[in-house]
């Protein structure tokens, strides 16, 4: 696949010709568990690198090579190394890396189990965490510059959607030798390339957009051959393998990735500015509302603002009960960026792994709602959430 074409083109053929059998137009789901060799030299050579070819599922796997390759293209990547979940994919490229004694700068506003990671477990291990806030551009540059083996950053961030500048913080951590590390899961390939800005790495939870209709688990990492054969080792070894299976789910949910998120992302927008007139609203964050802190950010570094946003809402979590049961377009589930609208508080989805205080830490309210909007014609998601809406202020006028 020419790198000249466009990330449509691409999200539909990259990656698949060189995995085609029996003249198939589409790449097969390979579910053998090892791949045999009668000749000794050959299986030798395969085992140890030197020829291409598979040994053992939990190491490598076609169809997944295939789904590895797809991502790899799309985000202008050298490799890429793909693992069963997101968060498989981001605790094994920071074990991979950071050993006790190490620091490392991230913000606070990181998915709930990425701030797990950060404030629970590598603490145990020595590892020195660094929690910046989220935008303060000054302050993660200073904590960046006192030394730090890794750099990791969240744009736009779950669920806030705040924005961090890649290009600037990625030439102050390429400035102390940092690793810089990006979660690219709310931007997409079709929105944002972070290696292009200057990251090492870039990491996404393939669950979301990705595979987009909320029916595989899987997570990718993407970067130099160099550093994703460092990653690749520590996964083969540990296991935390993606199932072909899943991986056949994204590559046939990557065809219309462009398509999806181009829908979602003019979806959002309309909603976040029909949320902005609503008297039960106290705050409403999308980076493509020009109200929004980073707007000039985003505009500069992405090219869509993504289908993501989030919302406050006056009476806390009491309005949040009332309200989210009333839409009939929406899932209330923890899961995001599929083709269907999916909504919820984030003491219930994004950050249900934090107690209250650390949410309210993070600057994330009891009341707020996470929307994850789908590909519906909009006309019906905003009318869905008008009705919601005045079904909660009648019963507050009663």
């Amino acid at each position: 696949m020419t790198q000249k074409a466009k990330a449509g083109t691409q999200s539909v053929w990259a990656g698949e010709k060189d995995y085609l059998v029996h003249g198939a137009t589409q790449v097969p789901v390979v579910l053998s568990v090892a791949y045999g060799y009668d000749d000794m030299d050959e299986w030798y050579d395969v085992a140890i690198g030197k020829k291409k070819g598979h040994i053992y599922g939990r190491n490598t796997n076609p169809t997944v090579q295939a789904f590895e390759d797809k991502v790899k293209i799309l985000e202008g990547a050298e490799a890429a190394t793909s693992f069963s979940t997101g968060m498989a994919a981001i605790s094994n490229t920071l074990s991979t890396f950071l050993v006790p004694g190490d620091r490392i700068v991230s913000i606070k506003d990181t998915y709930g189990g990425t701030n797990k990671i950060f404030t629970e477990f590598l603490p145990r291990q020595q590892i020195e965490v660094v929690l910046c806030e989220t935008g303060n551009h000054e302050q993660i540059e200073e904590e960046v510059g006192k030394g730090c083996s890794i750099l990791y950053l969240e744009t736009p961030t779950n669920p806030t959607v705040k924005i961090t500048d890649i290009e600037r913080m990625a030439k102050a951590g390429r400035e102390a030798g940092a690793l810089v590390v990006v979660d690219n899961t709310f931007g997409t390939p079709i929105n944002q390339n972070p290696l292009a800005l200057g990251a090492d790495l870039v990491i996404h939870s393939a669950t979301k957009f990705l595979g987009g209709h909320a029916d595989a688990l899987g997570g990718v990492v993407c970067g130099s051959a160099e550093l994703v054969e460092k990653i690749y080792h520590f996964r083969e070894i540990n296991g935390a393998t993606m199932d072909p299976m899943a991986a056949y789910l994204m590559l046939r949910g990557m065809k219309t990735l462009k398509l999806r998120v181009r829908q979602q992302s003019e979806n959002a927008l309309a909603l976040a500015r029909f949320l902005e007139t609503q008297e039960l609203v106290e705050g409403v964050y999308y980076p493509g509302l020009e109200t929004h802190p980073n707007h000039d950010i985003a505009k500069k570094q992405m090219r869509g603002f993504g289908g993501m946003l989030s919302f406050a809402v006056k009476g806390g979590v009491e309005t949040v009960r009332d309200l989210l049961p009333k839409l009939q377009y929406a899932n209330r589930a923890a899961n995001l960026g599929a083709v269907e609208t999916t909504v919820g508080p984030a003491r219930t989805t994004s950050h249900v792994e934090c107690t209250p205080e650390e949410r309210a830490a993070m600057g994330i309210p009891e009341g707020l709602i996470r929307i994850s909007c789908g590909i519906e014609d909009i006309e019906d998601i905003i009318a869905d959430f008008e009705q919601a809406f005045q079904h909660v202020e009648s019963g507050l006028k009663v």
